[in-house]
């Protein structure tokens, strides 16, 4: 393979969680995402060159990277001795509950494993990038990395090995996220879930679980309305992200099907029969937020759109 050849691949953001899924669910949205620039090394072994995008913030050694950590697993895991080079161009914030480090193990495997020729089936690159979400989260849960890389809206019946439920998607239904300026780091907001559930709270979650499941295979999206319900980690979270409450209640005012936090937050995410409907809560959620002294980005996306992808090679 010529010394010039370069694979760039781009991963898209996620939404985990969708309220009543904790840890199972999730679904790809169009933007934000990362890009991963996939080079020959003449050593074996991975080098990470390049990050962009973080202020400075991500660690440089490919051994503590979440992309460097997925691309070596993928050279374990296919018992490959060459080398990669990577650049890792950041287009998503960091700690933003959006999939950042999810995002970046997924374009490097991605990109790796087809500069190389490896052939790696998708459940092997999930497992790679689920490595590097370990280095970043602590554990290895599969809701953000899963739809980065199958696209769609996917349920994660077990993490290892992996099993990946890919899900249907009604006609029409479109996502508006807003992510306040304010970071929530994953590690942290996970210890404030402790270990155990009410009997009666896992009861109700597994209800609205079951029933969101059902009428994205029905259509019936006012099923989906009643199920968009989280009574196990939202009541805990919510006191992370200033003005979650109002934020909330006007993504519903605006015709929003439900409305809760982006897995560990601070972005919020409201689900929509429409993108008209996405663009109408993304408007009253900013809103919203403005309101509370927040400022926002806001993101407007079909539901369950492409996963991670090759970009031409340039740059």
């Amino acid at each position: 393979m010529s010394e010039t050849t370069i694979c760039r691949a781009f991963a898209p953001a996620t939404v985990s969680n969708v309220a009543c899924g904790f840890d199972v669910l999730g679904f790809a949205v169009n933007e934000p995402g990362d890009v991963v620039v996939a080079r020959p090394r003449s050593r074996p072994g991975v080098e990470l060159v390049e990050v962009t995008g973080d202020d400075g913030r991500l660690p440089r050694g490919a051994e503590r990277n979440t992309a460097g950590v997925a691309v070596r697993a993928l050279l374990d895991a296919t018992g490959c001795d060459r080398g990669v080079s990577l650049s890792l161009h950041k287009g998503m914030p960091l700690s933003s509950g959006l999939g950042s480090s999810a995002a970046s193990g997924v374009a490097a495997a991605h990109a790796a494993n087809q500069l190389l020729g490896l052939g790696a089936s998708q459940e092997v690159l999930l497992a790679c990038a689920m490595a590097g979400e370990r280095v970043a989260c602590g554990s290895a849960h599969a809701d953000n990395a899963a739809p980065s890389l199958y696209g769609g809206f996917v349920l994660i019946r077990a993490a290892d090995p992996p099993d990946v439920v890919p899900l249907p998607v009604p006609e029409g239904l479109a996502c508006a996220v807003v992510r306040p300026h304010i970071e929530v780091e994953t590690r942290a907001s996970r210890g404030l879930l402790g270990d155990t559930v009410p009997l009666k709270a896992a009861v109700t979650q597994w209800g609205n679980l079951g029933a969101l499941i059902a009428g994205l295979f029905r259509g019936d999206l006012e099923l989906i309305a009643r199920s968009l319900e989280d009574v196990v980690a939202e009541p805990r979270r919510a006191g992370q992200v200033p003005g979650f409450a109002a934020t909330q209640r006007a993504a519903l005012d605006s015709g929003a099907l439900g409305c809760s936090l982006s897995g560990s937050g601070p972005s919020i995410f409201a689900l929509c029969a429409s993108l008209a409907g996405a663009e109408r809560a993304a408007e009253a959620m900013a809103t919203a937020l403005e309101g509370e002294g927040l400022a926002s980005d806001r993101y407007v996306s079909g539901v369950g759109t492409e996963g991670v992808r090759l970009l031409p090679a340039e740059g």
